[in-house]
């Protein structure tokens, strides 16, 4: 993936197959790093929260439609594993949409051009930004183009379901150790909030992937730092990794 921010709007529109206006596209694209570095100009949250909503709705019609002998359970799960920061975010390194993102100094020298969290937030502002510059069919239309194929792709809804598993599978096949985690936890004891850490380290002791989660118990944090984690080590070269 290139490292350096692409500044023309209309490779990335190619890609998407949209045509949106260049100042949308851009607020899309602007992360809140990016504005506290230039005199805290408007950021893509609120375009992400709209696309949020987009998605999910999207994502649930197709699910209704595509699996008609499904249980309302299984749809459920289902559309979870379809518009999580793992599938965003790997749906979003497909486009390579991380060339893209303005971001901060600091936030581009520690990788946030590869974060799951930027990618998949960015990735649902570019959808809202869609909803408002081409209109909900196009915005719909997108969604499908970018999430159906995860829909049937092997493997992808474990990777929700049981991220701490599919973490520890992914790090063996790279030939990496097992996965390490480290809790933390913090206020009190009826709305405590913890957060994990998990690493993964090469044979030499290397940490190769880092990520953090929280949650209202260790085992929901736990997963979401997997998660994170598993987005993060699938995109990862197998040379790399064991470098």
């Amino acid at each position: 993936m290139v490292s350096e921010h692409e500044t023309d709007g209309s490779l990335l529109l190619a890609t998407l197959q949209i045509d949106l206006p260049d100042d949308l596209l851009e607020l899309a694209l602007t992360h809140r790093s990016y504005s506290y570095e230039h005199g805290g100009i408007p950021t893509n949250e609120r375009l992400e929260f709209l696309g949020d909503s987009i998605l999910g709705q999207a994502v649930t019609v197709m699910l209704y439609r595509r699996f008609p002998d499904l249980e309302e359970g299984e749809l459920a799960k289902r559309r979870a594993s379809l518009v999580s920061t793992v599938a965003l975010a790997e749906i979003a390194r497909g486009i390579e949409l991380g060339r893209f993102v303005r971001l901060g100094r600091g936030e581009e020298l520690t990788g946030g051009r590869d974060k799951p969290s930027i990618l998949a937030d960015t990735m649902e502002a570019v959808i809202g930004a869609s909803y408002l510059g081409a209109g909900p069919d196009a915005a719909t239309a997108l969604v499908l183009r970018l999430v159906a194929p995860l829909a049937t792709a092997p493997g992808h809804f474990r990777i929700s379901m049981d991220p701490k598993t599919s973490l520890q599978e992914a790090a063996g096949q790279k030939g990496l150790a097992a996965p390490v985690y480290e809790l933390s936890e913090s206020g009190p004891d009826h709305q405590k909030v913890f957060v994990a850490t998990v690493r993964v380290s090469n044979a030499a002791g290397v940490v190769v992937v880092q990520a953090t989660g929280e949650g209202p118990s260790k085992k929901q944090a736990e997963a979401s730092a997997a998660r994170d984690a598993v987005a993060t080590l699938k995109a990862l070269p197998t040379e790399a990794a064991s470098a």
